[in-house]
């Protein structure tokens, strides 16, 4: 081997190095992703491999939609009654008790 071969070989293996490892890092990329995003991964010959779905799968699914649900319901009613407490903040005190009044004047009381 002369200098300049030895040379040549210096300048060509971080190269070699640098294509054989991009695809690899590529792959794990698009994996990373895939799974990242829910899609399904391929198999060795390029069939989708989508997760299994037994029926306990299935069930603690529905559970969790239904508990989903109820959450955003019970949500949704502390969101109005925070709107109705941070109205009731920030008016005036004095407006307050005008409303207090007008409502305890326009409700008929009973006879005790």
């Amino acid at each position: 081997m002369t200098p300049d071969n030895l040379q040549a070989i210096k300048e060509i293996v971080p190269l070699i190095a640098l294509i054989s490892i991009l695809p690899i890092g590529g792959w794990v990329a698009t994996t990373w992703m895939r799974i990242k995003h829910g899609y399904p991964l391929d198999g060795q010959w390029g069939q989708a491999l989508h997760p299994r779905q037994d029926k306990e799968s299935v069930e603690r699914i529905k559970l969790l939609s239904t508990e989903n649900a109820q959450l955003r319901a019970e949500l949704g009613s502390v969101k109005d009654r925070l709107e109705t407490i941070e109205r009731i903040v920030t008016d005036r005190p004095g407006r307050l008790a005008q409303e207090i009044d007008q409502l305890s004047l326009a409700t008929p009381r009973g006879n005790a």
